[in-house]
């Protein structure tokens, strides 16, 4: 894997997520690759071959940051904070180490144990979050589409130690693949550990979308009696499907009680 330099850039973009005003990327690009990734569609590299650091990172972070109101700082809508490149460049520790001195706060997602290495930076921050993302209970399938990131069993122990320390936890069932995402399944395997559960589906926007065509690539691949299916319903936010899981969600949540975050399609077609 190559580690090059990205061309300057704001390092805190503006984020769109409710209550947060800016997301901070350590790492231009992921590791990890995930093959449903909505990130590859605007990708800069082959992630697969050389991902990008930024310049004087620390310096340029502590500029951006001067002059604002504490915060919390979303990261992971991009990249992965832990991915395995963190190990060496540790960008994103030395983000969490600025602010935390600035009274910042964070939330987090990752697909990474490595979070937990950074659980002393979290604790010293006011109502932090974090939280893992999975989308297979089948490990077979996990590693068609996601064959470089740690197996689910990591990261749900990781989320369990994050919890036991009492830092605020979350959990994303992200993307729904329709037919290999076993939702009710891996809704049991995380309750126990997330205080809440976000539940979001295949996010593309036409068939040219790079993640789009891995993902048929697969389904040509190892199940071809899927592929017309999922053309169908992957584009078509008014298909029944979405509107039978939502159905079936917001019975689970009903019976358990649990804080289901569903962000399921509702609106117009999509191709």
């Amino acid at each position: 894997m190559r580690i090059g330099l990205a061309s300057p850039r704001p390092i805190l973009q503006p984020c769109s997520l409710e209550g947060l005003t800016y997301q901070l990327d350590p790492y231009v690009g992921c590791e990890h690759h995930c093959y449903y990734c909505y990130a590859l569609n605007r990708a800069e590299r082959d992630w697969r071959e050389e991902i990008l650091v930024h310049r004087d990172f620390v310096h340029r972070l502590r500029h951006e940051l001067a002059g604002l109101e504490p915060q919390t700082i979303y990261m992971g809508w991009n990249t992965d904070p832990y991915q395995p490149a963190e190990r060496d460049p540790r960008q994103t520790r030395q983000a969490l180490e600025l602010l935390a001195q600035r009274g910042f706060s964070v939330c987090i997602l990752t697909k990474s144990d490595l979070i937990t290495r950074d659980i002393d930076l979290l604790a010293a921050m006011s109502d932090p979050s974090a939280g893992v993302s999975i989308a297979f209970q089948d490990e077979g399938v996990r590693r068609l589409f996601e064959a470089n990131a740690p197996p689910n069993e990591r990261r749900i122990a990781a989320l369990k130690v994050l919890k036991d320390a009492g830092i605020r936890t979350y959990a994303l069932i992200c993307p729904v693949m329709p037919f290999l995402t076993d939702l009710e399944a891996l809704i049991e395997r995380v309750a126990p550990f997330a205080d809440r559960i976000w539940v979001y589906p295949l996010q593309m926007e036409t068939e040219k979308d790079r993640n789009w065509q891995y993902i048929e690539e697969i389904l040509d691949r190892r199940f071809p009696e899927l592929r017309e299916r999922y053309r169908e319903i992957a584009f078509s936010p008014a298909h029944p499907y979405w509107a039978g899981l939502q159905r079936r969600l917001e019975e689970l949540q009903k019976k358990t009680e649990l804080d289901l975050r569903i962000k399921l399609w509702n609106g117009e077609q999509k191709r």
